[in-house]
């Protein structure tokens, strides 16, 4: 029998972990509930998506990841200088710090704190983990309903 691998389309689960290259934890799945989506669909980054592409059912590895295939590369372009008052007065700000913004059309963007003086922000846009090696380890619970044996 033919252990199936992962194809774009494929209604996949699996559970999922995030590392830095120092191996500090992002994010991860292994302590909840496994997450299950189809290959494609917009509800994983894309990238990642990419990695998934031929894996085999019950597959536990560690892929590591440069940022071109990661969270991608930062692009200055997405960096902005704000006006300070663009910010809601109760937030505490402090350099790094990830705050979200709302767009016109009702959507939200978060972006990381670069500079804070009175009257301006400097907010990077890039995605927080653009331009970083990451370490991406995957275990494919599923492909398209079959699973893999426990």
């Amino acid at each position: 029998m033919t252990i199936p691998r992962i194809a774009r389309g494929d209604t996949i689960t699996l559970h999922y972990a995030l590392r830095l290259p120092d191996d500090r934890l992002v994010d991860s799945s292994f302590e909840a509930e496994p997450l299950t989506f189809v290959l494609g669909d917009g509800s994983f980054e894309p990238r990642l998506e990419e990695a998934l592409i031929g894996l085999a059912l019950g597959e536990h590895t560690r892929l590591l990841l440069t940022p071109e295939y990661a969270f991608g590369t930062p692009d200055p372009e997405m960096i902005h200088e704000l006006a300070r008052r663009e910010v809601p007065d109760h937030l505490a700000l402090k350099l790094n710090d990830v705050v979200e913004f709302n767009l016109p059309n009702g959507d939200a963007i978060a972006g990381t704190l670069r500079a804070i003086n009175e009257e301006t922000l400097v907010v990077d846009f890039n995605h927080p983990l653009a331009g970083i090696n990451i370490q991406f380890i995957v275990h494919i619970l599923a492909i398209n309903g079959q699973k893999a044996a426990a």
